[in-house]
């Protein structure tokens, strides 16, 4: 089974990598774009078959490794 983590800063906390890449998009002409949030997302292949469980597995590995859950939010996905 597929599992994605889907992690992203907090609203409110400053994202300048964000702020670097908005600075650019408008530098290039793309002007329609109002802002920019950088996040990231990691995919895993597990062999955990019950989606129940690989989804309580992977908020616990984005708990205990994969996010800084103080200024970070994530998502689960299953594919």
């Amino acid at each position: 089974m597929k599992v994605i983590a889907n992690i992203r800063l907090k609203q409110g906390v400053l994202d300048p990598q964000g702020k670097a890449v908005h600075h650019a998009l408008s530098s290039l002409g793309f002007g329609e774009v109002e802002s920019v949030r950088i996040g990231k997302q990691i995919v895993m292949e597990v062999s955990e078959t019950d989606t129940k469980k690989a989804k309580e597995r992977a908020e616990l590995m984005c708990e205990e490794l994969l996010a800084n859950t103080v200024i970070e939010d994530y998502d689960i996905e299953l594919k």
